[in-house]
């Protein structure tokens, strides 16, 4: 994974103004197929084309697709198929622009996670769900995702590239850590006599997983905070796949590539499924879904990607990025590229973090309304997202954004620190304005 730190990304708004200024705001082809085999019947897919950003213009689509791996029953992941989108979309303002309803989608994919898993654990049902959820506007990719399902790219230069966090305990070291600091036991299962089995899960509950939707009999420390990554590909378009832990339990990112390379989608799918079937059996619900994103004029049968002409399967964690700059001249240092350049990755499991204010977008958080839940708030009602943080920078407890009560209690139980002293808005309000008149 790139680090945030060390690269800066290219701006969202000098992407945009490119696509104008080389009059290639022309919308991608989307093809997609999918395949599945059975063995417990818990996995379900979210496939939807054509979704409309403005009702009615026609003009304005994006695509969206979504994979729901069940465990433990199919409660969550019918729950989260059905339910995820309309909250997500809930959590974006109105009447934005483009690039601003792109911009906002990060924080607005947050926010729709931990809505679905607070409403789904209302409803005192036992099953979780793993979620890889992708968004498709124009030629950027969206991808966030709890769980061990992956997304996958491999770009029309022929280069693979990871889209989404595998939050298995076993090769999850940051997110060991994470649930140990906030209360929580990681270990593998004890079978007597000091012997240990099986993978590291998470104690109580032995969940081997640290994110999902759902799993209110596990712990608090399982939480739905979603890794969130999102990517603008080149006019030359590239091939997603995604797919459950039946697949990559069996395929490398490589070998999924390479298997249907050539393929159209819905065949491509098929193959994928077949592959993995092969390598180990069925052992678990296996799903595939593959979506090629090409250019308008290219024929939705020919190979994509193309053969490369040195190697195959480069694999890329670190994606292109160029230096933001305010300055006049920054449309001219960002040329063209021919390969995917990354605009956003967090996958910070802190929502203060995920939620916090500095935005591209004016008057995001409203300043009586949840920033998750999106439900109303009177006066004195709303807490500060940083209330209790330890965060290092200058923030004063009565930023925003605000989350509702019930929110604030879900956000304090994920950190293993319920029972903390929130800042109502109305403190917030009373202290910023006996500062101001200092």
């Amino acid at each position: 994974m790139s680090t945030r730190s060390e690269h800066q990304t290219v701006p969202l708004s000098v992407l945009l103004k490119r696509e104008l200024a080389s009059e290639k705001i022309e919308k991608p082809d989307i093809i997609h197929g999918q395949a599945s085999q059975s063995k417990k019947g818990e996995d379900f897919t979210l496939l939807k084309t054509e979704c409309q950003r403005v009702v009615g213009d026609g003009v304005s689509t994006y695509s969206v697709f979504g994979l729901f791996d069940g465990h433990n029953g199919s409660g969550a992941a019918i729950y989260s198929k059905e339910n995820l989108l309309n909250n997500v979309l809930a959590a974006i303002p109105p009447e934005l622009s483009r690039d601003e309803w792109v911009a906002a989608l990060p924080r607005a994919l947050v926010a729709g996670f931990v809505k679905t898993d607070i409403d789904f654990q209302e409803k005192a049902r036992t099953s979780g769900t793993t979620v890889t959820f992708v968004i498709i506007e124009g030629w950027v990719v969206t991808v966030a995702s709890v769980g061990d399902s992956r997304c996958i790219l491999e770009s029309a230069e022929g280069d693979i590239y990871h889209l989404s966090a595998d939050h298995r305990l076993e090769c999850n070291e940051e997110e060991r850590d994470r649930i140990t600091a906030s209360g929580g036991e990681v270990g593998r299962l004890n079978t007597g006599g000091g012997a240990e089995i099986g993978p590291l899960r998470c104690w109580p509950g032995g969940l081997c997983l640290s994110r999902s939707i759902g799993d209110m009999d596990v712990g608090e420390f399982i939480v739905p905070v979603p890794y969130v990554k999102q990517v603008k590909l080149s006019a030359a378009g590239g091939r997603l796949i995604i797919s459950s832990d039946g697949v990559w339990d069996a395929l490398s990112a490589e070998m999924a590539f390479d298997c249907c390379r050539g393929m159209p989608a819905d065949a491509a799918a098929t193959q994928v499924v077949k592959e993995a079937l092969h390598v180990k059996g069925l052992r678990d619900d296996t799903t595939c879904i593959v979506i090629d994103i090409q250019p308008p004029e290219k024929v939705p049968a020919a190979p994509l990607p193309p053969p490369k002409k040195q190697g195959k399967g480069v694999f890329k964690s670190m994606f292109r990025k160029k230096p933001s700059e305010s300055s006049s001249h920054v449309d001219k240092e960002h040329s063209e590229p021919d390969v995917v350049e990354e605009l956003f990755e967090e996958g910070s499991a802190m929502l203060a973090e995920r939620l916090d204010a500095k935005y591209p977008i004016c008057n995001v958080f409203k300043l009586f309304m949840c920033a998750v839940c999106q439900v109303e708030m009177k006066p004195g009602e709303g807490i500060s997202i940083h209330a209790g943080s330890s965060n290092t920078r200058k923030l004063r407890p009565w930023d925003g954004p605000f989350l509702c009560s019930s929110c604030q209690e879900k956000k304090e139980a994920m950190e293993g620190r319920r029972g903390g002293m929130p800042t109502p808005l109305s403190l917030s309000l009373s202290l910023s304005l006996s500062l101001s008149t200092d």
